[in-house]
C-alpha cells in the first residue's frame, strides 16, 4: 500500500508537470496582437517587388501664350509685385444685364442721385492686402459669349475714367463683411462711380426709344465695362491679384437714388449670360527667363504659374521598363521653396497632365491631383496608372505636366527645387514593380 501511495504521487507530479509545460508552449505559440510596425510597411511590399528611387528626372519650365480666360468660375482684377516671378497685372472686361426691361423712372427730373456702386463678391485673393488704385472704363467693342477670349485679348474704351473722383484707391478686405445699407454681408469690392453716368442710362431709359426693351438692344447700347488697377510701380512682394466673383447675384452695379422722398434702387447685373474675360500681363523675371530657354537650368529649380508657366518633370528611365511590368507603386514627390506664411503661397493641389503623344497640341489630365504636405513642403503625386500606361506603350513618355490647379482663375506660383538643388530635400520617384 505504501509503494503505490508513492507511485501515485510520482504520477501526479508528472501530470502537473506536463500540464505546465503545455500551458507555456499554448501561451508562447498565440500570436502576439501589437500595431507596432504596421504603418511603417507598405503593403506593397509584400509583393515582393523592386523597389528603387534613383531615377533621373529632368525639370524645367514651358511658357504658355494662348491661355483661354473668357467665362471663367471667377475673373482677377489688380497687380502685385513677385520677387520671384515678377509683375502681375490682372483686369476685368465684361458684359452687364438689366434687371428689368422697360423700366419706368418716372419724371426723371424729380430724380435725385445719391451714388453708383460697382459691387464685386470676393472669392479670394493672392497677395499683399496693400491699397491699389482702381479704374473703369466703358467698352467701346461688342462681347460675344459664344467667342474666344485669351489672356492677352482687349476692346477698346472710351477715354473717360468712370470712377467717381478720389474713390479710386481702395484698400481689399475680402476676408471681412461688408455693409450694405446696414446689413453685413459677404466681402465686397465696391468701386463708386461718377453719378452722371447713372443719369445718362437713365435719360436713354425714359427717352421712348427701345434700348431697355430687351437685353439685346441694352447691349448695343452699353457694351460692358473695363475694370482695371493703375497702380505704377510696386515694391517687391507689394500688390495682390484680387479673386471677383462675376456670376454672383451681389456682384453688379447699382444705382441709388431718391426720388420724390422715396430711396429707390436699379441694378445692372452680372451673370452667366453675361460674356466676360480676364486680360492677363505678365512681366517674366530674369531668373525665371533664364530658365524658360535653357532647360538644364531647370535642374536647380524650375516653376510654375498660373496663366503662363507649367512645370514640366521627364523621367526618361522609365522606358527601359519591360513591356511585362506591374506596377505597384509610383509615387513623385516635388518639393518646393516656401515658408509657412509667406504671402505668395501654394495651393492646396497641382494638376498633373500629359502628352499622349509628342506631336498632340494639348495636354490630357491624369486622374490623380498632386496633394501638398505643408508639413513636409512638397506635392506628393500617385503617377502609378501613368508609368503603367508608358509599360504597356499607351502613352509616350513625353513628362509630366505640372500647374496650378486653379490655372485660369488664380494668381499661383511654385518654386520646385531640381535634382541639383542646393536645398537639402530634392525631387524623387520611388517605383515599386514586379515583371512576369
Amino acid at each position: 500500500m505504501t509503494h503505490k501511495i508513492v507511485s501515485n504521487k510520482n504520477e501526479l507530479v508528472k501530470l502537473l508537470a506536463l500540464f505546465f509545460v503545455m500551458a507555456i508552449l499554448f501561451v508562447s505559440c498565440k500570436k502576439k496582437d501589437t500595431t507596432v510596425g504596421k504603418d511603417t510597411i507598405d503593403p506593397n511590399e509584400l509583393l515582393g517587388g523592386i523597389t528603387t528611387d534613383t531615377f533621373n528626372l529632368e525639370t524645367y519650365t514651358l511658357e504658355e501664350d494662348s491661355i483661354i480666360t473668357d467665362n471663367g468660375p471667377n475673373g482677377l482684377l489688380g497687380s502685385y509685385n513677385d520677387p520671384k516671378f515678377g509683375e502681375f497685372n490682372a483686369s476685368v472686361y465684361t458684359q452687364f444685364r438689366l434687371a428689368n426691361i422697360n423700366p419706368n423712372f418716372g419724371d426723371i427730373s424729380t430724380i435725385v442721385m445719391d451714388s453708383v456702386v460697382l459691387a464685386l463678391e470676393y472669392a479670394g485673393y493672392y497677395g499683399d492686402l496693400s491699397p491699389q488704385t482702381f479704374e473703369v472704363y466703358e467698352l467701346n467693342e461688342d462681347l460675344y459669349i459664344d467667342s474666344t477670349y485669351y489672356s492677352f485679348s482687349t476692346k477698346t474704351t472710351k477715354a473717360t475714367n468712370l470712377v467717381l473722383a478720389g474713390e479710386g484707391t481702395i484698400t481689399p478686405a475680402p476676408n471681412e463683411g461688408t455693409i450694405v445699407a446696414g446689413d453685413t454681408v459677404e466681402a465686397q469690392l465696391r468701386i463708386h462711380l461718377d453719378t452722371n453716368f447713372a443719369k445718362t442710362l437713365i435719360a436713354e431709359a425714359a427717352s421712348g426709344g427701345t434700348t431697355f426693351a430687351s437685353n439685346e438692344n441694352f447691349l448695343t447700347y452699353f457694351k460692358g465695362l473695363h475694370i482695371k488697377t493703375n497702380n505704377g510701380p510696386q515694391s517687391a512682394g507689394t500688390g495682390a491679384a484680387l479673386y471677383v466673383k462675376l456670376n454672383d447675384p451681389a456682384s453688379k452695379l447699382t444705382m441709388y437714388f431718391h426720388q420724390e422722398g422715396v430711396y429707390k434702387t436699379y441694378d445692372l447685373l452680372l451673370n452667366a449670360s453675361c460674356a466676360d474675360f480676364t486680360n492677363v500681363s505678365i512681366t517674366t523675371s530674369s531668373n525665371v527667363t533664364a530658365v524658360i530657354q535653357n532647360n538644364a537650368l531647370g535642374q536647380s529649380e524650375f516653376y510654375a504659374q498660373a496663366f503662363k508657366h507649367r512645370a514640366i518633370v521627364k523621367i526618361p528611365g522609365l522606358v527601359n521598363l519591360p513591356k511585362n511590368t506591374v506596377i505597384h507603386r509610383a509615387e513623385l514627390t516635388l518639393p518646393i521653396q516656401y515658408q509657412t506664411g509667406y504671402r505668395f503661397k501654394p495651393g492646396s493641389a497641382v494638376s498633373v497632365s500629359t502628352k499622349v503623344k509628342s506631336t498632340d497640341n494639348y495636354y490630357t489630365s491624369l486622374s490623380a491631383l498632386g496633394e501638398y504636405s505643408d508639413f513636409k513642403k512638397h506635392f506628393f503625386v500617385d503617377i502609378r496608372d501613368y508609368v503603367q500606361a508608358l509599360t504597356k506603350g499607351e502613352l509616350e513618355n513625353t513628362g509630366l505636366v505640372i500647374s496650378p490647379r486653379y490655372f485660369i482663375n488664380s494668381a499661383e506660383r511654385l518654386v520646385f527645387n531640381g535634382l541639383n538643388s542646393t536645398n537639402k530635400i530634392k525631387p524623387k520617384l520611388i517605383l515599386t514593380y514586379t515583371t512576369y
